[in-house]
């Protein structure tokens, strides 16, 4: 009852202190789009329906703020890890300016005003959705146009579908816990997609120059050149009857001969979890997993997702294989296994509760076959559907390292409480 009392009296804090913003914006619905609160709670590509009417360019300025509470210990063989106190992390915020320019033509752009990994703020990227050419003329095209959606710019790529239930910096009203997935695949990428959704298929097909900074400069003779990345995806999402909706996708992203490939290190927000195993700022992403792949990169992740009324299953089976281009001439694989259980209930779902097991095998490059897992018990309420709080059980444990290795042995574990404001 102290755990939700406090997690309930930082939240309103946190929303008070936004109340002036979220008053004076008058939000306007968009065509083919996900709402960034609540009500886009399970929804992954944008649907090719919509019942918003074009009536003229509208802007909609939206955002997301969260803050953690943190109160976990850590521990490792060589008993060298330093302690951790119950204290708050970071408040982070997220600016979202989406923009309807034509009918069934829109445009996002994300920034990071507050991130754990940079002071200042920075764009993380942004994309062109087209879902009708009448800006050509109308109906031009507009029975293919009635299943296809074609999506460009410096964005985040459609790789899995955890990504669409990760928590994106600030915007973590997704996730129904704190941490992303041990091997956290995103990445932000210049390229482009294109989509056919019908009758509940899914297909995607993209291309990216495969670079996360943009650079014009040619490498220097003998240095490997970054080549184009592929990433496609196919499944099946419907909602069979009124109780019961099933979904089941896979995807696959290559990237050939590459200088750098950063599909499991193109997060710059950080790890949730807050200083563990270590207290330098370079190592931001820490506790999660990097395989080290930084050429010719293969992924293929599968992802079941069902409800059943108000009982929800996500599972991700993920298999890696690639190598470290300055010390291997061989492919080592890594694998991951993910399974969520949540229970949402209330008149409009506004309570969940569940837990979350994920494990990542795989060989280092130093030789070194690790298993990491983690264990996630929880809940939250929103308190309205732009306002949620969560409160969570975490252990994580490493297995399979070196002798002297800071990993050997180690283990983090305990509360967290995560309050967020998404609109």
């Amino acid at each position: 009852m102290k755990i939700l009392k406090l997690s309930t009296l930082f939240t309103l804090l946190l929303a008070f202190a936004l109340q002036g913003t979220l008053q004076a914006q008058v939000l306007r619905d968009l065509q083919y789009f996900r709402a960034a609160d609540q009500t886009g709670l399970n929804v992954f590509e944008t649907p090719k329906t919509t019942d918003v009417d074009f009536d003229g360019v509208r802007v909609r300025i939206g955002g997301s703020n969260t803050l953690q509470f943190q109160g976990v210990t850590q521990s490792n063989d060589l008993d060298d890890v330093f302690e951790l106190g119950p204290n708050f992390n970071l408040a982070t915020s997220n600016l979202d300016i989406d923009v309807q320019l034509d009918r069934g033509v829109r445009m996002h752009l994300r920034t990071y005003l507050s991130s754990r990994h940079h002071a200042q703020p920075y764009v993380k990227g942004g994309y062109l959705q087209v879902d009708r050419l009448d800006f050509i003329q109308d109906d031009f095209l507009s029975d293919i146009m009635d299943v296809v959606t074609i999506k460009f710019g410096h964005m985040e790529i459609n790789y899995g579908d955890n990504h669409f239930r990760r928590s994106d910096n600030a915007h973590t009203i997704f996730n129904p816990f704190v941490g992303n997935y041990i091997m956290d695949s995103f990445t932000t990428e210049v390229g482009g997609e294109v989509y056919y959704q019908n009758n509940g298929i899914i297909a995607m097909l993209g291309m990216t120059n495969g670079k996360l900074n943009q650079s014009t400069r040619e490498p220097a003779p003998g240095a490997i050149k970054t080549n184009v990345s592929l990433v496609g995806k196919v499944g099946f999402d419907r909602q069979l009857n009124e109780d019961l909706r099933v979904r089941v996708t896979g995807s696959f992203y290559h990237a050939g001969k590459s200088a750098r490939t950063y599909l499991y290190a193109g997060d710059r927000a950080g790890s949730r979890y807050y200083n563990i195993m270590t207290d330098n700022a370079s190592e931001f992403r820490i506790p999660r997993i990097d395989p080290g792949f930084s050429t010719e990169l293969t992924a293929i992740m599968i992802n079941p997702f069902v409800k059943f009324q108000g009982l929800e299953f996500y599972g991700v089976f993920e298999t890696v294989s690639g190598q470290n281009r300055n010390a291997e001439t061989a492919d080592r694989t890594f694998n991951q296994y993910g399974a969520e259980l949540l229970y949402r209930l209330g008149n409009n779902e506004e309570f969940y509760v569940g837990g979350r097991y994920n494990l990542v095998s795989g060989e280092l490059a130093s030789g070194e076959e690790i298993d990491v897992s983690r264990i996630n018990v929880g809940g939250g309420w929103f308190m309205t559907k732009n306002i949620l709080t969560k409160v969570e059980y975490v252990t994580q444990t490493w297995d399979g390292y070196n002798p002297g290795s800071r990993f050997e042995g180690a283990e983090f574990g305990g509360l967290m409480i995560e309050a967020v404001i998404s609109f």
